[in-house]
């Protein structure tokens, strides 16, 4: 294997090992409550984001991401959208919901598939359609069991998967960097979180200082957890195939179900394990899918190549 192509892999895995593991670091704040948590998470993930801009001179392309009205536009839009994601999120964590967070991330796949018929027109392959409908099917039986319909878990598949449909139309526009896209989204984001942590402190809402030392550091931590694993990813991205990042991307989902059942002992009766069956049998139906049509774009690709190589 490519040197590059196994440091990539590396990169990934650990990318969605520590996305897998937010569950754990989030209850760790849950004295703070949700919205003071995104919060400090948008202040601080905006400054780290600052420090390697001036550690990376990257000032040059923040600035033609800013000058170009059409990206702010998108990332504004995105911005809000992973802010709600953040915010679900880390209230479903300290609500003892993580079970049905890591459903919301089982689902996006399929969400973005959906995404891409109903936005963008695309046309779905017949094992496309098995997974979708599987789906829609699991999607009742959950529904049937909780009760209600699984908000939480539709909320962040939604959020997550229109976010990553956004950033998608960004990078047709001339890519942009994962780190000046999240810079640009933190700094729409920063001006209302700064007034939400005002607004905390004057009501005598905030926890910082008013908790032991370890909460203040644990919050402003928060901006560091935020975009390694964002950088980690974009290092992949650039080096393995999109295949192997498919298969890579349900380690995170896998790891915070694990989370929820056996470290935070959150009650799975045997219809949820019914359900939970249908979306892991649709995304093995999804994973077929892509490898088979990859492996077909490989073989047209090196057709294409033998033919113009024997022409030449």
């Amino acid at each position: 294997m490519n040197p590059d192509v196994r440091r990539g892999i590396a990169y990934g895995f650990t990318s969605y090992l520590l996305w897998g593991c937010f569950p754990l670091y989030f209850r760790l704040l849950q004295e703070s409550g949700a919205f003071e948590v995104l919060l400090c998470r948008i202040v601080f993930s905006g400054l780290a984001c600052l420090a390697l801009l001036a550690a990376l001179r990257s000032w040059a392309e923040m600035r033609a991401v800013l000058r170009n009205r059409r990206q702010v536009r998108l990332l504004g839009s995105a911005a809000f959208l992973i802010a709600l994601n953040w915010g679900v999120y880390i209230y479903a964590v300290n609500s003892d919901q993580v079970v049905e967070a890591a459903l919301g991330y089982f689902l996006n796949p399929l969400i973005t598939v959906a995404l891409g018929v109903l936005v963008l027109r695309e046309r779905l392959r017949v094992l496309q359609w098995v997974a979708v409908l599987i789906g829609v099917v699991a999607g009742i039986v959950l529904t049937v069991n909780y009760g209600h319909v699984p908000t939480i878990a539709l909320t962040l598949a939604l959020s997550f998967g229109t976010y990553g449909l956004l950033k998608k139309q960004v990078g047709s526009n001339g890519g942009v960097s994962a780190l000046a896209g999240l810079s640009t989204e933190n700094l729409v984001l920063a001006p209302f979180a700064v007034v939400g942590l005002v607004v905390l402190a004057l009501n005598g809402d905030s926890t910082i200082g008013h908790n032991p030392p370890w909460q203040a550091l644990l919050l402003a931590s928060t901006g560091i957890v935020t975009i390694a694993p964002l950088l980690l990813f974009a290092a992949a991205a650039s080096r393995v195939p999109l295949s192997t990042m498919g298969l890579l991307q349900y380690l995170t989902p896998v790891l915070q179900f694990l989370c929820g059942v056996l470290v935070l002992d959150e009650h799975m009766p045997a219809s949820r394990w019914a359900g939970f069956g249908l979306v892991w049998l649709a995304l093995v139906v999804l994973t077929a899918d892509s490898l088979r049509a990859a492996r077909r774009q490989r073989a047209q690709r090196l057709a294409a190549t033998q033919v113009e190589a024997s022409v030449s």
